[in-house]
């Protein structure tokens, strides 16, 4: 057995790195949450790094998902060993070539980050649905459950697959263990050399279609053979389960590592087990073997191999005693009577009692129960629900756990405290910003213990799906012993606030345990920061007796001629403060850490980066906490007058409590109102723009600039502008549009991302005296935010330019109507959202807009705000997203419908004519529409 080698990966490149290495093909088409594993493919063919066989991996990026499993295919019928890598609708792409490429017997693995399909909405998130819709097409399928299995498994199916010639669908959670970080045992050459037969890779080349020994594939199949031609592969499959084993076996006395197909722990005079497949095994197993600590008799059955079903090993693996059993599915198959293993299982139990073959003295009680769809998330507090709900006295048949279901009253009741209660593991949680760096340097620093030291590591982070700017919160594990817990830090004992916005809005105290420490990033002095927090906050502090350290990491980062990246400065006094490693010795890591990565590229880069490490520690205090509470209330999640809908729903979503929804809250058909993402308000720019009057051209370039429409002009009549009262700045307006307007401009303090984009595009030059004068100028928010906040609120009370009384709409006057596009939760200064604004000012009253999945679909429908809004009249776009794959047809599909309608209308107006106007029928009939007033 070889000697460990432990590295800090995520499960992409845990499964890429064999993957690639055992394939002479790769056919891509990357899509989240697989994309990792196509991409680094492709970087390590680019960097010329072999295979097991000395060769340089082809890799062929196509123009779509059916298009990579039609280009893989065809490599398998030439002889070469291909893989490729996707999920979702893009794996469904994939089954009409998993059909053939299953029904000739091709050996060939595919590596699937589980995900959700898109039904009333689309989720990037993970669970099992898209693999479930492929259990009929022939491939085996192979589960792995954490990163160290992603490898593993992996490995393991591309052995199996050339001594069975059945391929393999190999697939772990998406998002949940493809892009965890964790330490594990990193397979040598050697080790996968040992693994791979290379007379198996021969007689797969020698079936290859060659002129040499010409054959004929893919034929035409009339009634009289094609069954019978089904029926002829049954041996393979027969004896596949048993070659998984074996291999899992050979891999055992490689590595010392043992799986089996149907892995049982727990108890072994179990009376309640669970079965269950994915990472959630991990969490249910470390709650039974608390729960078996505590006096109980549980124990739980992994299942590795779905397909072909072990039936007959599952059956085996279950301890004699077991009186109930839970089957948990990552997926839901509606009108079904159960999910898939469920099924699966009672089938096995079935069979097995009516041969003769059940263990146990009668049929045990078996229910089912779903779990952790779209990454919902998965704890030992819901595992231990679900061994629960087989002690009484009616289980209930079919159940859920996670949610709270007042419809169908089908949710089990779970303790969110319980605990397993790791000794010796530290926990740290980071709340930060889409970009900003926080993600990054965490991968780093697991990168430095886990690599550097014995500790073990495991990094998980939690993404806003705004593309970014949007909240990132890290969850960090550091322990002695192998970390299995593939579920969210609760009592953490350390937690970092790189932005100081988050207290009005997050609870980022919420998991901290009692005594724990808390970093701020803040632009106060630490005799002043207390008095800034809020008063729940500071009660928090007091009642957990939590210390607080603080630092402006935004004015080291810029001493250190870092910009705005405040990364290192955090990362550096996580290091200092966190005790997971000495302080000096952690310094001396990191710093050996920015050599190695920074190094190649400039000695200055270098340089200044340890300029701000040094920094950090100089500029690091520790803040006083008084006794008692004495901050500001927190604000409301959203205004009093917002509608009912809002405060309801999108505001504990919002609050980051969506998970705390009852299932009676949601729209059964995925329809949500419009007009949203005005009353999020996240605050995040630490510069906005500020107008001067004296200086401006009025030339509205910067409104249509502005990514988010969070700087607007308004004409108003001297009369509108002094109703509003307020400060608000303007000019005399030098256009034709109105006589004696007033010309106003604004920006919105807690909508702006501070890109900076308006200020680029404001001409300088109207003061003769400073010709290199803007009128707009980047400045601090926090002394001007109050008093911006004001003016907007006035400015937004002014009433909106009828866009009929405009002659000419052109770039200056078509700012002058309102967009109903705004406050997108788009990348900071996005190229694409002004485009669509500008649509939305031109068309937005007729706009109906059939979207491409992308960037488009999350700043455009991502909940649980939605920027397209209405007119006052309540007009505006209507928006619908079907999939990545169809945009063109679905619409063309709106088109051929508001056709047709336009023909019934026109029929029906004919139809009416005797008994309406004429003038009124011709004028309808006859109407130009080349402005608004035709």
């Amino acid at each position: 057995m070889s000697s460990a080698k432990w590295v800090a990966v995520d499960g992409n490149e845990a499964c890429a790195s064999v993957a690639y290495r055992t394939s002479e093909i790769a056919v891509i088409y990357p899509i989240t949450p697989s994309s990792t594993m196509g991409e680094l493919a492709d970087q390590w063919s680019f960097e010329k790094k072999p295979n097991l066989w000395g060769d340089i991996p082809e890799i062929t990026e196509m123009q779509s998902e059916g298009g990579a499993a039609g280009a893989v295919h065809g490599t398998l019928q030439a002889g070469s060993l291909g893989t490729t890598f996707t999920a979702s609708q893009g794996l469904l792409l994939m089954i009409p070539n998993m059909y053939k490429i299953a029904g000739e017997l091709s050996p060939f693995v595919m590596h699937v980050s589980a995900r959700t399909l898109a039904t009333h909405a689309l989720s990037i998130f993970g669970d099992h649905s898209d693999v479930m819709a492929c259990r009929q097409t022939g491939f085996a399928m192979l589960a792995s459950a954490s990163v160290q299995e992603a490898q593993d498994m992996a490995a393991i199916a591309h052995a199996a697959t050339l001594r069975g010639r059945v391929p393999f669908l190999h697939f772990f959670d998406g998002f949940r263990t493809s892009h965890e970080v964790g330490k594990i045992d990193f397979l040598t050459d050697d080790q996968l050399r040992q693994m791979i037969d290379d007379d198996l890779v021969l007689e797969n080349r020698r079936r290859a279609l060659s002129p040499e020994h010409p054959v004929v594939r893919g034929t035409a199949q009339n009634p009289d053979t094609f069954f019978q031609s089904q029926e002829a592969r049954n041996p393979f499959y027969a004896a596949l389960p048993g070659l998984v084993q074996a291999e899992m076996d050979r891999f055992a006395k490689i590595t010392g590592r043992a799986y089996s197909l149907c892995q049982y722990s727990g108890a072994a005079d179990a009376e309640r087990v669970v079965v269950v497949m994915g990472s959630g095994a991990e969490t249910v197993e470390q709650t039974a073997a608390k729960l078996n600590a505590m006096g109980e008799k549980v124990g739980v059955l992994h299942v590795h191999l779905f397909r072909p079903f072990p039936a007959s090993l599952l059956v085996a693996a279950l301890p004699k005693t077991v009186k109930g059993i839970a089957v948990l599915d990552r997926c839901k198959e509606p009108g079904a009577p159960g999910e898939p293993l469920y099924m699966d299982v009672v089938a096995a139990l079935s069979q097995a009692e009516q041969e003769g073959r059940l263990p146990m003295a009668e049929m045990p009680v078996i229910i089912g129960g779903r779990y952790g769809l779209s990454s919902k998330e998965f704890t030992p507090g819901m595992a231990k629900a679900t061994f629960d709900e087989l002690k009484a006295d009616k289980p209930k048949r079919q159940f859920t756990v996670g949610i709270f279901d007042d419809v169908t009253r089908l949710s089990l009741t779970f303790d969110e405290h319980f605990s397993l209660g790791t000794p010796g593991t530290k926990r740290a949680m980071f709340f930060g910003l889409g970009s900003d760096g926080t993600v990054g340097a965490n991968k780093n620093s697991i990168k430095i213990i886990a690599e550097n030291t014995d500790l073990f590591a495991q990094g998980y982070f939690v993404y806003d799906s705004k593309k970014s700017g949007g909240l990132t919160v890290s969850h960090l594990r550091f322990s002695p012993h192998q970390i299995h817990a593939p579920y969210l830090i609760s009592g953490a004992d350390f937690v970092a606030c790189h932005h100081f916005v988050f207290f009005d809005r997050v609870d980022i105290l919420g998991q901290a345990a009692k005594g724990a420490t808390l970093l701020i990033n803040a632009p106060y002095a630490p005799e002043e920061l207390w008095d800034h927090l809020p008063a729940p906050v500071q009660q928090e502090i007091i009642d957990k007796e939590i210390k607080v350290y603080t630092i402006n990491a935004r004015s080291v980062a810029e001493s250190a001629n870092m910009g705005r990246r405040v990364n290192t400065v955090m990362q550096t006094c996580f290091f200092a403060l966190s005790g997971v490693l000495p302080r000096d010795e952690a310094i001396a890591k990191i710093k050996k850490a920015i050599d190695k990565t920074y190094g190649r590229k400039s000695k200055k880069l270098v340089e200044q980066n340890f300029a701000a490490v040094d920094a950090s520690l100089a500029h690091l205090y520790e803040v006083p906490v008084p006794k008692t509470a004495t901050g500001h209330a927190l604000p409301p999640v959203v205004p009093d007058d917002a509608p009912d809908f809002v405060k309801r729903v999108t505001a504990m979503m919002l609050a980051g409590k969506g998970d705390l929804l009852p299932v009676s809250a949601f729209p059964v058909d995925g329809t949500w109102p419009v007009g949203t993402s005005k009353f999020e308000k996240r605050n995040i720019a630490d510069e906005i723009p500020v107008w001067d009057p004296e200086a401006c051209r009025e030339c509205n370039k910067c409104t249509m600039v502005c990514p988010h429409a969070a700087i607007r002009a308004k004409l108003v009549s001297k009369e509108d502008l002094e109703a509003v009262g307020g400060d608000l700045q303007s000019l005399p307006y030098r256009g034709i549009e109105m006589k004696d307007g007033i010309y106003v401009l604004q920006v919105a303090p807690e909508d702006c991302t501070g890109c900076g984009v308006c200020v680029a595009a404001c001409r300088p030059g109207k003061i003769k005296s400073e010709p290199d004068h803007k009128a707009l100028s980047m400045q601090e928010k926090a002394p001007i935010f109050e008093k911006e906040k004001a003016k907007f609120a006035a400015f937004m009370a002014l009433p909106d330019f009828d866009r009929a009384n405009l002659p000419n709409i052109n770039i200056k006057t078509a700012q002058l109507i309102k967009p109903l596009f705004e406050y997108s939760g788009a990348c900071l200064a996005c190229g694409e959202t002004p485009y669509i604004k500008v649509l939305t000012q031109l068309f937005g009253e007729r706009l109906m807009i059939a979207n491409a999945t992308g960037c488009s679909s999350i700043f455009g429908g991502n909940l649980p705000t939605t920027p397209y809004t209405t007119t006052a009249e309540g007009r505006g776009p209507a928006w619908a997203n079907s999939l990545f794959e169809d945009n063109a047809e679905f619409g063309l599909g709106f088109r051929l419908a508001v056709d047709h309608q336009r023909i019934m209308a026109r029929t029906l107006l004919a139809a009416l004519a005797e008994r309406l106007p004429e003038s009124l029928v011709h004028d309808i009939l006859n109407a130009k529409q080349t402005n608004d007033s035709l």
